[in-house]
């Protein structure tokens, strides 16, 4: 039995087949015809976005437009003078084969993505790295699938698997994926979950535990995978298999059901989403509004800042989309650990407890915060929009932010635009210095929403990335527990809402304590949202 990180439910038994990974290596040679080099990296170019375009196509059909938004920003890279430029400068300046310029800028990048505190950025490294592979491929001349005839009820193993792999899968013969690699915020991870295929990842050694052909049984529930077992084994699985698919049936006649405790207490249930497109999958799963849009996303993968128009637009389709529904947007939270071209910041020893966020924002009012607020206000008139501060660690960095939202509000009236005046506005509880004095900032909040993932990692020192100290990362923490039970009695004590929206809101283990604890909104993952509306009706 190989245990590791179940990334989506399900059962399925199978044989195995293990997805190589194709050896490139890279030679560095000198180059004496420039021209002709940056031409055959342009080639290969093409010949990706080709293959990519017929990847989405496919993608479209098995999961539908939302996720195979993920290809059109794969192309967008193709197209990014920063990447594809630093490539051709690289041939240029230094002289040296397509190659090796093309892995010094894939390095760089991912380098950059994986330095960053956000586990989906640091995933979205994920993104540079498939794209580079796949031009690498072209340029060696070694394109072709491996999975193109495999067997029916197929497990595929792998080092990892790429978002143009798992597009790439036919659901009609693959039944699940286990991986070395990967959480359960990867690409592969959420492609499982869409597709409904069992995965598991982070198996550290799975390819190298098994070989082709091997029986197999996955249990995307507990995150373990059962070699060669035996007969009463695989007995055992196919009930548990059938009364999962009963179960799956089961909740998706909670997709229209208002959530409320069995002694009719009303508790939201709500999704995170990252891109205007994820509020698709927020309402097909049944959520009952959006309590974490993370603005950074509207900023990251361009060379220029966002426009107050442009942010506007993906606001209001959002506020709209969701109709008389909560839709709470947090400004922007972004530091040193996220780099943005058109942004120099600082480096910085502990990015995590710097010049980021709130702090950030306050810094350069008119070249960011004021065109963000502006636009979340004009998008406030279409909608139940409430605008969320990241980072705060004191009142009065709310009550600044607030000031500076009023002299927005002043702006626009001048102007004669509409807005909601009545606006809510809170902050992310996610720093223990605001949770211990929440008792004084609900006073001044309309809700408070808490984020436990860096909550948790601030309370008990513990990076939750670092394999080293991660055993020390405990939502159910006694420390952890408090800070959260204060925070949502003083909400209650001014006669505010509390809400939370790090992973912890979907955590099936902590859910009856949060609903206990008298948490009135919890916000997670699209996936995850009819389990955790089930768990809070039979409360």
């Amino acid at each position: 039995m190989k245990k590791g990180i179940a990334a989506s439910k399900g059962y399925a038994i199978g044989k195995v087949f293990i997805k190589e990974d194709l050896e490139i290596e890279v030679i560095e040679k000198t180059i004496e015809d420039i021209d002709a080099e940056k031409k055959r990296f342009e080639s290969a170019l093409k010949e990706t976005r080709t293959q990519l375009e017929e990847i989405k196509a496919k993608a479209l059909k098995e999961v539908g437009e939302e996720k195979a938004a993920v290809f059109d920003s794969h192309m967008m890279l193709l197209d990014d003078p920063e990447f594809t430029g630093a490539v051709s400068s690289n041939i240029e300046n230094n002289k040296v084969n397509g190659e090796k310029a093309l892995q010094d800028v894939i390095d760089m990048y991912s380098a950059i993505f994986a330095s960053m505190e956000d586990e989906y950025m640091r995933e979205r490294g994920a993104d540079v790295k498939d794209v580079g592979k796949r031009i690498m491929i072209n340029l060696l001349g070694k394109a072709g699938s491996m999975m193109d005839n495999l067997d029916e009820n197929t497990v595929v193993v792998a080092t990892d698997l790429t978002p143009s792999d798992t597009a790439q899968l036919d659901k009609t013969k693959v039944i699940a994926f286990l991986t070395n690699i990967g959480g359960r915020t990867s690409h592969s991870a959420i492609m499982a979950r869409t597709l409904e295929i069992p995965a598991i990842v982070g198996m550290k050694d799975i390819t190298t535990s098994v070989k082709n052909g091997d029986s197999i049984i996955v249990d995307g529930a507990e995150g373990i995978a059962i070699i060669n077992p035996d007969d009463a084994t695989i007995k055992e699985y196919e009930k548990r298999k059938a009364k999962f698919q009963e179960e799956l049936e089961e909740l998706k006649k909670l997709i229209s059901v208002e959530t409320h405790t069995k002694d009719g207490r009303r508790v939201e249930v709500c999704g995170n989403i990252g891109k205007p497109q994820d509020v698709n999958q927020v309402l097909e799963n049944g959520g009952e509004g959006i309590g974490l849009f993370r603005t950074e996303f509207l900023y990251m993968d361009r060379d220029v800042m966002p426009t107050e128009d442009e942010q506007f637009e993906s606001y209001k389709y959002v506020t709209e989309k969701m109709g008389e529904r909560p839709v709470v947007i947090r400004t922007l939270d972004i530091g040193g650990d996220k780099k943005l071209p058109y942004l120099p910041l600082p480096e910085e020893m502990n990015p995590f407890l710097g010049y980021r966020a709130i702090r950030l924002c306050l810094d350069k009012k008119e070249e960011i915060f004021k065109i963000q607020l502006r636009a979340l206000l004009r998008a406030s008139a279409f909608g139940n929009l409430k605008i969320m501060f990241p980072m705060i660690s004191s009142l009065e960095e709310f009550l600044e932010a607030k000031e500076v939202l009023k002299e927005c509000m002043d702006e626009l009236r001048k102007e004669g635009k509409d807005f909601n005046e009545n606006v809510d506005t809170g902050i992310m509880v996610e720093i223990p210095a605001a949770a211990v004095c929440a008792d004084e900032i609900a006073k001044h909040v309309d809700f408070f929403s808490i984020g436990t993932n860096d909550l948790i990692q601030y309370t008990l020192a513990a990076d939750r990335m670092n394999e080293k100290v991660s055993y020390l990362y405990n939502p159910m923490h006694p420390a952890v527990l408090r800070l959260i039970k204060m925070t949502i009695d003083a909400a209650h004590k001014e006669g505010k809402w509390c809400g939370m929206c790090g992973e912890m809101a979907g955590d099936e283990v902590a859910i009856p304590t949060l609903v206990e604890y008298g948490l009135d909104e919890h916000s997670m993952s699209a996936s995850s949202i009819l389990t955790a509306k089930k768990i809070i009706l039979e409360k």
